[in-house]
C-alpha cells in the first residue's frame, strides 16, 4: 500500500485504487477502466469512492491532479 494520506494515519490507497486513479489521470471513463483492468464499471465507481473519501477530494479533476502531482500520471 502506498501512504497517500487525508489526516487519517489508516487512510492508505491499496494497490487497485492506486491502478483506477492512475487511469482516471489519464482520461478514461469508469467503462473503459473496467475493461482494461477485468472489473465491472460499477467496482471503478465504487474504487473512485474510496479515493476521493480517503484523500478528501471532490471530483475526477481533482483526483486526476492529485494523481498527477504524487508523480502517479503525466499531464
Amino acid at each position: 500500500m502506498h501512504p497517500f494520506l487525508r489526516g487519517r494515519p489508516n487512510s492508505t490507497l491499496t494497490e487497485r485504487e492506486i491502478e483506477v486513479l492512475k487511469l482516471i489521470a489519464e482520461g478514461l471513463i469508469d467503462r473503459e477502466i473496467g475493461a482494461r483492468l477485468c472489473i465491472s464499471p460499477e467496482t471503478v465507481k465504487r474504487h473512485g469512492s474510496n479515493i476521493r473519501n480517503k484523500i478528501g477530494l471532490d471530483n475526477r479533476t481533482e483526483m486526476a491532479l492529485f494523481a498527477i502531482r504524487q508523480g502517479l500520471a503525466t499531464a
